[in-house]
């Protein structure tokens, strides 16, 4: 539908970027007809989007038309390059939050991406995010871009790292080295998930205590990650699974509480309500005093059913907090 007359100039160049975005080429009459101006006004308006930064080119042919290129400079109307690269970062982790919102971020990015200049057009397709999750520690946007080149390139990765608890200041140890495989975002922290060819085994690192050196290591050949799916190794690493994404300590217990009262704090465990005040809670840990630990801080009593390793686990921790009481 034409967009009428009294539409205002800016409005109006507006819904002509909009357009130029949306498909490749469009004749200049049809411009004018959605438009609801003359062709005049078109180019009038074609005009000042290119005094504005944006790569309008003029396309030969019987009826004449325009397309909206990648551009030499990125227009300073919208964005600088670093905003460019965080608003790319952001929509990229967006597309994968689960949120509603996947579709409108692809879109947002594909229009984005389209005026990017080749250089920095070329430094954001290398971010290859696996997943997302809400705010954590900060990570240098330079080191994410070095990082997920070294991944997009095959390239061995050479950087020191900052171990937890050592002082920023501290002076690095001798340096590392990884087999970058995957740039991945996992509850708002960044990681590199490679091959380490010193300890010939997989290794996470936080990106945020990674410092890469200069310049990268060679390049090597792509190694396939456990079970092929990024995202469930990581989440078995970080349930203390060397394989399979699951809990390595599982167990089953009833509580004497109704169900509403413990499903908000049963994070990933299953829960069935056996009554108005009683529940049956399967859940899992990394050890067995990590379990128990996790599974008394519901205050109440509780009745473990299964296994014998979990009841062995709260005799202990019932021992170390009569010590610690005494």
């Amino acid at each position: 539908m034409p967009i009428a007359s009294s539409t205002t100039t800016s409005s109006r160049l507006l819904s002509l970027l909009s357009m130029l975005q949306a498909r490749r080429d469009w004749p200049g009459g049809l411009l004018a007809e959605r438009l609801g101006v003359s062709e005049r006004t078109v180019r009038r308006d074609v005009d000042r989007l290119r005094e504005l930064g944006y790569p309008v080119h003029a396309v030969k042919g019987p009826d004449g038309g325009y397309r909206l290129e990648a551009g030499s400079q990125l227009p300073p109307l919208l964005f600088d390059e670093e905003q460019a690269v965080a608003l790319t970062v952001a929509l990229r982790i967006a597309v994968g939050t689960g949120a509603g919102i996947e579709e409108a971020a692809a879109r947002a990015l594909t229009t984005v991406r389209q005026v990017l200049p080749s250089r920095l057009r070329q430094r954001v397709d290398a971010l290859e995010i696996s997943a997302a999750g809400p705010g954590g520690p900060q990570v240098d946007t330079g080191v994410l871009l070095t990082l997920s080149a070294a991944v997009r390139a095959g390239e061995e990765l050479r950087f020191d790292y900052r171990s937890p608890g050592r002082p920023a200041d501290a002076e690095p140890g001798p340096p590392r080295r990884v087999q970058p495989h995957h740039l991945v975002v996992r509850a708002g922290r960044w990681y590199v998930v490679g091959w380490d060819p010193d300890r010939d085994d997989w290794r996470t690192y936080r990106a945020d205590r990674m410092t890469p050196r200069v310049p990268n290591g060679p390049r090597f050949a792509p190694r396939e990650v456990p079970g092929g799916d990024v995202a469930a190794f990581l989440s078995a690493r970080f349930k203390g699974s060397e394989s399979a994404d699951a809990w390595p300590c599982r167990g089953e217990v009833i509580l004497d509480l109704p169900v509403a009262e413990v499903a908000p704090f049963a994070r990933d465990g299953v829960v069935e309500a056996l009554g108005a005040t009683r529940t049956r809670l399967t859940s899992g840990s990394w050890s067995w005093a990590a379990l128990a630990g996790a599974l008394a801080r519901f205050d109440t009593e509780i009745e473990v059913i299964a296994p014998p390793q979990l009841r062995a686990a709260f005799a202990e921790l019932s021992r170390r907090a009569a010590r610690a009481a005494g």
